[in-house]
């Protein structure tokens, strides 16, 4: 089976439809987002239908959690505050309620799926976790692979009984060994902070082994004029390049 994940869009519509046409060339068996699908872009409503039209099951983000929850809010810097109540505004009633539906993670397959960090964290990032913490944990997972998001960062890491390694983790295919656990950041569909400007996912082929991970172009100054005409925080325009 190939497996698709997605992850931070952000309310980026034009890196997730540009990525979806990737997809939809790829021969995909099964596709789900690890969240944040809203925040600090300018399309959250048009996203949201997007992942719910095609049924595309999604994983609670840290920013979904910021709309339900208030008291959470105060987790977040100041600019990200104000791209929440801006991004309020251009939810429907609908979408909020499908938010209260997201589950804290999901497993298919022999993989976790999971916004922050194993084994349901959304809000914790991978910086965060000591080594030693990561081995433990991985370690103790049921499953073989563990995807996650929230940093918008690609990192690779395969845990064994010797310890943690980790791999690069650029565009291209790479095998993963049978023997070993893997902890893999699928990177962000709207607001990649690798280094690189493209819209990026990856593609587990469960039966090969191997993890693809795609970049996709899109127009990325239609997206910051969207942001900027809008009125959200200027930075928000300026980082997607």
């Amino acid at each position: 089976m190939r497996t698709a994940v997605i992850s931070d869009i952000h309310g980026n519509l034009e890196a997730l439809n540009q990525v979806l046409e990737d997809i939809a060339q790829a021969q995909i068996d099964f596709l789900i987002c690890l969240g944040d699908c809203i925040g600090y872009g300018p399309e959250p409503e048009e996203v949201v239908q997007a992942l719910r039209s095609r049924a595309i099951p999604c994983i609670l983000g840290n920013h979904e959690l910021g709309l339900l929850d208030p008291s959470y809010r105060k987790w977040f810097n100041p600019p990200t505050r104000t791209s929440l109540r801006l991004t309020r505004k251009l939810l429907s009633a609908a979408s909020l309620n499908y938010f209260k539906e997201l589950p804290p993670f999901a497993v298919h397959r022999n993989c976790r799926y999971v916004h922050g960090f194993p084994p349901d964290s959304v809000t914790t990032y991978l910086y965060e976790v000591p080594e030693a913490e990561i081995q433990r944990l991985l370690t103790a997972l049921p499953e073989r692979i563990c995807f996650i998001g929230h940093t918008h960062d690609l990192h690779l890491i395969a845990v064994q009984a010797g310890g943690i390694e980790y791999r690069p983790a650029s565009r291209g295919i790479v095998f993963l060994e049978a023997d070993k656990k893997y902890l893999i950041n699928s990177g962000s569909v709207g607001q990649p902070r690798d280094g690189t400007n493209h819209a990026k996912y990856v593609i587990w082929d469960d039966e090969a082994s191997t993890l693809e991970i795609r970049f996709v172009a899109y127009d990325i100054a239609r997206t910051a004029e969207k942001i900027l005409s809008l009125g959200f925080p200027a930075y928000n325009a300026e980082r997607l390049w």
